[in-house]
C-alpha cells in the first residue's frame, strides 16, 4: 500500500478537503514493522500519528510490578498516538506490532502546523478524538458494570465481522483478555459458554462466527446472565 491508499482507508480523514488531503499525503511516509516489533515505548518522544494500513497493533500500559493492560488493539483504518502528537507530549503508553504491520506516519510538527492552518483536517481529528474518548468510556463501563460474559459479548459485537458474521481474534488471546481485564483462563471458559449456548461457533485460525446477534446483544446488555 502507498501513503494515499492508507490515508484514504482512514475514516478520520474522510471529511478532509482535497487540498488538505494532499498535504497529509505529502508529509507522510510508510513505515513497516515485523510481528513482535516495538513501535514506541511509554515516555519516549512521540514520533507522530500512525495510521494503520494493514496488520494489528497493541497499545498497552505496564504497571510497576510488571502487569500489562491492553488499552486497545488497532487495526486497518484506525490510528494511534494521535493524542500525544496533537498535545505535543511524550507517548503515554507502549505500542507493539502483533502481526506484520504497515502504517502511514504523519510526523508531529508538520501535522500540528496543518491542524492550525486547515479547518477540515482539524474537524476530522476532533471527530476522531471524540471516538477515542467514547472507546475509553466504553472500556470503563465494561470493567465496572459488566461481568466476563457481558464483556466478551460486547467485544465480539463491536469487532469487525464479515458478511457471514465471522470475527477474527488476535493470534494471542491473552491480549484480548488483558484488554477486557480478564485472565486468559476466564476468556477461554467464557467463550466455551457462549459456544455451548449456541450464540457463537469457534472456527479454525482464531476465528469465531456470531450465530445469534440478538441474544448476544442481550447478554452484552446484562439482560441474560444464565447461559
Amino acid at each position: 500500500m502507498n501513503v494515499a491508499e492508507i490515508l484514504e482507508g482512514c475514516r478520520w480523514f474522510s471529511r478532509v478537503e482535497e487540498r488538505g488531503f494532499q498535504r497529509l499525503a505529502a508529509m507522510a511516509r510508510v513505515v513497516r514493522f515485523e510481528k513482535g516489533a516495538t513501535i514506541f515505548r511509554e515516555k519516549q518522544p512521540c514520533p507522530g500519528v500512525f495510521v494503520v494500513g494493514s496488520g494489528l497493533v497493541r497499545v498497552y500500559k505496564v504497571a510497576a510490578h510488571g502487569k500489562e493492560h491492553v488499552l486497545h488493539m488497532v487495526g486497518p483504518g484506525n490510528t494511534f498516538a494521535e493524542v500525544a502528537a496533537i498535545g505535543g507530549f511524550d507517548c503515554p503508553a507502549n505500542a507493539e506490532a502483533v502481526a506484520p504491520t504497515e502504517c502511514a506516519l504523519l510526523p508531529c510538527e508538520p501535522f500540528r502546523r496543518l491542524l492550525e492552518e486547515d479547518h477540515s483536517v482539524c474537524m476530522g481529528m476532533m471527530l476522531g478524538l471524540t471516538l477515542w474518548v467514547r472507546q475509553l468510556v466504553d472500556l470503563l463501563e465494561d470493567v465496572v458494570l459488566r461481568d466476563a460474559v457481558g464483556r466478551i459479548a460486547r467485544y465480539l459485537l463491536d469487532a469487525d465481522a464479515d458478511a457471514e458474521g465471522t470475527v477474527e481474534l488476535p493470534t494471542l488471546k491473552r491480549h484480548v483478555a488483558s484488554h477486557l481485564n480478564l485472565t486468559s483462563e476466564t476468556l477461554s471458559r467464557t467463550i466455551r459458554r457462549l459456544v455451548e449456548a449456541g450464540l457463537i461457533a469457534e472456527l479454525d485460525g482464531n476465528r469465531v462466527r456470531l450465530l445469534r446477534r440478538d441474544r448476544l446483544q442481550r447478554v452484552a446488555d446484562g439482560l441474560i446472565s444464565n447461559l
